[in-house]
């Protein structure tokens, strides 16, 4: 779909979202706020990988909630090929966006068999009969690297790599556009990882897929990304093509968040991100910049006044360093 300007919209896009929750402090207690997402805007256009980072608790899986429509958000809008959210049918909406959970343990169903799983979403949009759903179940199964014979088994009989592949096989079954995974290999051993993150890889270039690839990871989000986003306590602080980011990151979270990326070079030990103390609490968050209190580049003024998103690199971040407003600015250019 094109816009007026004859440019094609983004695949899927979210504008100036807030997304808010009443949290119980206690028994007596009234509830309090937690902001999960502040006034965020983010693209992802078709056929590319938009890694989205941060550490937990930031966001990250709120924003994936929101895109799949499993949430509202408080403020803001969530656009389809420039289209309201709301305004297209459900079922037609999960045939082009499907997820991928974080574990396999718990997403897939104990009772049923591997079969029944991975054709659950052929019988949700009556698509085939039930000999020809046999037939997809077996051909993507042998996509995803299992052998026909794990169709009668259960999840409890195979590998945590083997049930992400299962999950994966669901998710393609019905040939979406756009797979949002959400934290898809932080439940599986390092050495299962790669091959998950290859898996992933190769299915993307065979059926022209656009991923959200969420992660706390940044290692894990280089292998695979073309454009990354940096979430900190709700907002984008940093958004750039891959290959920029990770040659020169800008943000100072940003460059914390690589130094924490462990290193097989000997001698190196643990990274030490330099970041003092945890993460904020966002029902109470610091004044102006968020991550003023953890900075160490931080300045008056990141106290007092929050930052306001910068144009950078065919993307933008939000600090008081790239300002040419703000008086921390010139410390760039030493």
């Amino acid at each position: 779909m094109l816009d007026r300007a004859g440019a094609a919209h983004p695949t899927l896009e979210i504008r100036n979202v807030t997304k808010t929750y009443s949290v119980k402090q206690g028994l007596m207690a009234k509830p309090k706020p937690l902001t999960a997402l502040r006034d965020v805007s983010l693209s992802l256009r078709k056929g590319e990988v938009l890694g989205l980072v941060g550490e937990s608790g930031c966001g990250k899986s709120t924003l994936a909630k929101i895109l799949l429509g499993l949430e509202a958000p408080t403020e803001g809008e969530v656009l389809v090929d420039g289209q309201a959210l709301g305004s297209h049918d459900r079922l037609a909406l999960a045939r082009r966006i499907q997820p991928i959970f974080q574990d396999p343990y718990s997403s897939l169903n104990p009772r049923k068999s591997i079969a029944d799983i991975v054709s659950l979403p052929l019988r949700i949009h009556g698509i085939g009969d039930a000999a020809s759903q046999k037939q997809a179940v077996r051909d993507m199964l042998d996509v995803v690297g299992l052998p026909a014979r794990v169709m009668n088994s259960y999840p409890s009989q195979m590998s945590g790599g083997q049930r992400q592949r299962v999950a994966i096989a669901r998710a393609l079954i019905i040939k979406p556009e756009v797979v949002i995974c959400d934290e898809p290999t932080s439940a599986l051993d390092v050495s299962v990882q790669s091959q998950i993150l290859n898996l992933l890889g190769d299915l993307r270039r065979e059926f022209g897929l656009t991923y959200l690839f969420i992660s706390h990871n940044l290692a894990v989000v280089e292998h695979l990304a073309t454009r990354v986003a940096v979430m900190y306590l709700g907002r984008i602080v940093e958004e750039a093509e891959a290959g920029d980011l990770f040659d020169a990151p800008a943000h100072p979270y940003t460059q914390a968040l690589l130094k924490s990326v462990l290193t097989p070079e000997p001698g190196l030990g643990v990274p030490d991100t330099q970041l003092g103390m945890a993460y904020p609490n966002p029902i109470d968050p610091p004044s102006g910049c968020a991550f003023h209190p953890r900075c160490p580049k931080a300045g008056p003024v990141c106290s007092a006044t929050a930052p306001v998103p910068v144009p950078m690199r065919e993307g933008h971040v939000e600090c008081h360093l790239f300002d040419p407003k703000s008086p921390l600015y010139e410390d760039t250019s030493r």
